[in-house]
């Protein structure tokens, strides 16, 4: 008779996907007395019609995966599932179980099994014995539970020996085509050791042949697929290795590769090849978390500030890739003060996007095993965020987590972006006044949409700094933005014609355009822009300046 395991595919929305069900399912494919179901949803649908879709299938086995942003919701759905399957076995894996998992274990009494580590070759293994009812279920790799009597059992962690030979999990049928994006694991573990990293102490690096990383990414590429997230933590800690991979991906030039590495390690070599590569190829996330030496050390992140410091500012002069860096609030020795100056440093680099993120003491790293130590206080549910440190107070971190919103809505959104660089560069204190603003306006934890920030950066400005209207305005017009709005106000639509002399900036001008015109003086100096009528398009395809 069949066991029927059912996977809960739990996500924090439609448009990401966990690779562990594909993962799992494709080491056993072959097993046909093993039948998989699954359900899947996000965090966001009812629980009680995800528990029905569980309770009609009745399964033998419940599986899933339990991390930071869908664990609570993953919590209602079992304890309400075991309710009415009370013969059921729930088997959960993820980096929530990193850490020590008794005290989960005993709070959730309805979860039988948690699995620390790998899966790939345990997770077939325990299966079998689950099926044939033997108990040696219960001493393999990772497996933690508590036992009959009452006592937690911990059978350490499981680490795949093999990556290499494992089966891609493209090749399995539960492998989802129809995200936007698909991830490619080409390593496992890391060099470096962050502290605040569940890969920090992850040794040794287990790497997949070249060889194996272009066949799949042809695979992938003859799905349609053009976005791929390259899951190494540090794509360029082998020169040699990341310049066979830059080799491999130009030959698929409508691909964007989404690549993290580290900006401290990059060799003459590797600098080269980032300059050739075809534009629009890489997205670079560059792992900075803070412009301070004494910050990094105490996190253990391996590579010298200078280093990365050189390495940023020659990614980030590149035009053939869009270069982001990252920033970590709450890290030991980190001060507000100094978040604000290493914000706009990273700004004078000319990072496309700045990330401020809080940080999150995750299960199984050293920095929460050493919190006490650091001086760290942080919530002990999901997402385990940091609420104050000793160099941050809770409103400071509430101020990082306001900036933070600041940057993904101004500076890190394309229409806005370069106004608002512009703008943190000419004035010290504008991070300062426009974070002021919006939260005394109660907006700053406000969805809003790309013309309300345009509309609020437009009377911001005309108070607190009028010298930069005009900047925005031609931003406004830029982003096709409605010219009948305010900050569009001196912008003249009606019967214009061009001047006899102007310099082009782009575009090619044609009479069948409608023109627009941006004064800047009182003397018939300004910005043109003209519009295709017979496309209706709202963003202007000329510009042109006679200053």
């Amino acid at each position: 008779m069949n066991m029927k395991l059912l996977w809960i595919d739990l996500n924090s929305s439609y448009a990401h996907s966990s690779l562990a069900l594909p993962a799992l399912h494709a080491q056993m494919m072959d097993d046909t007395t093993i039948e998989w179901l699954v359900v899947s949803a996000t965090i966001n649908e009812n629980i009680g019609d995800i528990v029905r879709r569980i309770h009609t299938l009745n399964p033998d086995i419940i599986a899933s995966t339990c991390w930071l942003f869908n664990h609570e919701v993953l919590m209602h759905i079992l304890s309400r599932s075991k309710a009415l399957l009370p013969h059921c076995c729930i088997v959960l894996g993820g980096p929530e179980f990193l850490g020590n998992n008794e005290e989960f274990l005993r709070r959730n009494p309805f979860i039988e099994f948690v699995f620390r580590g790998e899966g790939e070759e345990i997770f077939p293994q325990w299966l079998k014995s689950r099926q044939k009812k033997t108990d040696e279920c219960r001493k393999m790799e990772g497996f933690c539970y508590i036992d009959s009597n009452g006592m937690y059992q911990d059978n350490g962690i499981a680490r795949v020996r093999d990556f290499a030979s494992l089966i891609a999990p493209e090749e399995s049928p539960f492998f989802n085509w129809d995200k936007p994006f698909v991830q490619l694991e080409t390593t496992r573990g890391c060099f470096n050791t962050c502290a605040f990293c569940v890969s920090g102490g992850e040794k040794p690096i287990r790497t997949l042949p070249i060889e194996t990383i272009e066949r799949r990414i042809d695979n992938i590429h003859q799905h349609g697929i053009r976005n791929i997230r390259m899951l190494d933590r540090t794509f360029n800690y082998n020169p040699h290795r990341a310049t066979e991979l830059f080799r491999i991906f130009q030959h698929y030039p409508d691909i964007c590769f989404h690549l993290e590495i580290h900006p401290a390690l990059l060799s003459d070599e590797l600098k080269q090849q980032f300059a050739t590569l075809p534009k629009g190829l890489l997205h670079l996330e560059a792992g900075i978390q803070s412009l301070r030496a004494s910050v990094l050390a105490k996190s253990r992140r391996i590579g010298q500030l200078e280093d990365a410091l050189t390495g940023l500012s020659y990614l980030c002069s590149l035009s053939n890739m869009e270069t982001h860096a990252d920033l970590i609030a709450g890290l030991p020795l980190y001060y507000l003060t100094e978040i604000f100056e290493d914000t706009r440093a990273l700004a004078t680099f000319g990072a496309k996007e700045i990330q401020l993120e809080s940080l999150k003491l995750l299960p199984g790293t050293e920095m929460r095993r050493c919190a006490n130590e650091l001086g760290i206080r942080y919530s002990p549910f999901p997402p385990y965020e940091v609420l104050a440190t000793n160099e941050m107070t809770p409103d400071d971190l509430q101020t990082a987590r306001h900036l933070s919103r600041l940057l993904d809505g101004f500076y890190n959104a394309p229409a806005w972006h370069a106004i608002t660089r512009t703008l943190l560069l000419d004035k010290p204190d504008f991070l300062h006044r426009l974070l002021t603003y919006l939260v005394e306006a109660g907006i700053i934890d406000t969805p809003l949409s790309l013309e309300r920030r345009g509309l609020i950066l437009y009377e911001f400005c005309k108070v607190n700094y009028p010298d930069h209207l005009t900047s925005v305005s031609l931003a406004w017009i830029e982003a096709g933005m409605s010219l009948k709005k305010t900050p569009a106000e001196k912008v003249r639509t009606k019967h214009q014609i061009p001047p006899k002399q102007w310099t082009i900036v782009y575009g090619y001008y044609h009479e069948r355009m409608r023109l627009c015109f941006l004064p800047t003086d009182d003397f018939g100096h300004g910005y043109w822009y003209g519009f295709e009528t017979d496309i209706q398009s709202p963003k202007p395809t000329f510009k042109a300046y006679d200053l």
